[in-house]
């Protein structure tokens, strides 16, 4: 069994984010707040709850260097969180948006951060010391819908993004005065900012989830159809390779209750290895047969049961999440190439830590 470990933490979690050393855990409730857990005693304890976002909080996250916490709201805003003390103080970016910010990652070198919107823009923000505020870069014109996702290239320069109108896309986010001269690639800081790489045009739905791996010769991302897409050698020659599979569509490179693993063997070529977590099944059926319970998801009820018995029904039996994963996140430390252990996050309110016997893109 991978589950290393489960918490309830809330009835319904957005987004979540951990400390560098693992010891805390920000998470949004599915509202306006950010609410950090301290594991004291094998017990997760409430320690801060951070206000001044006005609508729900899309996306949070935790610097592992810098010990900072962005995060990024509906209500078009973003603060960088320092902890000063025993509070933490919010700085104010400047995002200039007029639609929702949808997700935000920080750079690896931490010195930036990328924010998706609705408003088909993504904001590559840094900090400005003179006036003690972060301010933020703009590709704009690009996208045709919203960003869903973004995830930077382990060299610092690249950002990867993910839309509502099915394509993927890598820019450049090279600034001159905040990047140095030796980070990167040669070919990387060549490239002006916001100028676009390449463009995947893989699926004919929705992209979500957008991941590169370690050594970021691998980029993957997933489609609202159920797909999920795996792009080598993204700067030069890309050679794509797609994957179908029954499941529901994956959100988090999951739409689904359960974590999905992928290989690749000696050739290159990826396939879907199984299930992290298989199904328990039970030893009876409590009502009636599999077309009943089908209408009763269809319809919200079913006329052989209750309104508690088919809440019942109507949850994904024997596994550990109950509901949508939307979040998750990789640990791992700097020195660590291979991921073996990651957490996930769901609408069920709990946070699931799950170990890996081997690498793999979970989803």
């Amino acid at each position: 069994m991978p589950v290393v470990e489960v918490h309830q933490l809330a009835q319904c979690i957005t987004c979540h984010a951990w400390s560098p050393d693992r010891a805390m855990i920000a998470i949004c409730p599915n509202n306006a707040e950010v609410h950090i857990y301290k594991c004291t005693s094998e017990k997760w304890e409430r320690v801060h709850v951070l206000y001044k976002h006005d609508q729900i909080v899309s996306g949070i996250d935790w610097s592992s260097r810098s010990n900072k916490i962005v995060t990024a709201s509906h209500d078009r805003n973003s603060y960088v969180w320092n902890q000063e003390g025993s509070e933490w103080v919010p700085t104010l970016v400047i995002l200039r948006l007029n639609r929702a910010a949808l997700c935000v990652q920080w750079s690896p070198k931490e010195n930036k951060f990328a924010v998706g919107s609705g408003a088909k823009t993504v904001c590559i923000c840094y900090y400005e010391p003179e006036n003690n505020w972060w301010v933020s870069k703009l590709i704009r014109k690009r996208h045709d819908s919203s960003v869903t996702s973004v995830a930077w290239h382990p060299d610092n320069i690249f950002v990867a993004t993910t839309s509502t109108d099915g394509k993927c896309r890598v820019f450049s986010t090279y600034i001159k005065g905040v990047d140095s001269k030796d980070l990167g690639t040669s070919s990387s800081r060549d490239v002006k900012f916001g100028e676009q790489i390449v463009q995947l045009d893989l699926s004919s739905s929705w992209a979500f989830g957008v991941r590169w791996s370690p050594s970021g010769n691998t980029l993957v991302y997933a489609g609202h159809n159920s797909m999920i897409y795996f792009v080598e050698d993204i700067c030069n020659s890309p050679l794509a390779q797609n994957i179908a599979y029954r499941n529901l569509p994956l959100r988090d490179v999951g739409f689904d209750c359960n974590p999905i693993m992928f290989t690749k063997d000696e050739t290159g070529l990826w396939s879907f290895a199984r299930l992290l977590e298989e199904r328990r099944t039970q030893s009876h059926t409590k009502y009636g047969s599999q077309l009943s319970e089908a209408f009763g998801k269809l319809y919200g009820q079913s006329r052989h049961t209750t309104n508690n018995d088919t809440a019942d029904s109507l949850r994904p039996r024997g596994l550990t999440h109950e509901n949508t994963i939307n979040c998750i996140v990789p640990l791992k430390k700097s020195s660590e190439t291979i991921i073996q252990r990651f957490s996930t996050s769901g609408l069920d309110g709990k946070v699931v830590i799950w170990e890996l016997d081997d690498f793999a893109i979970a989803a």
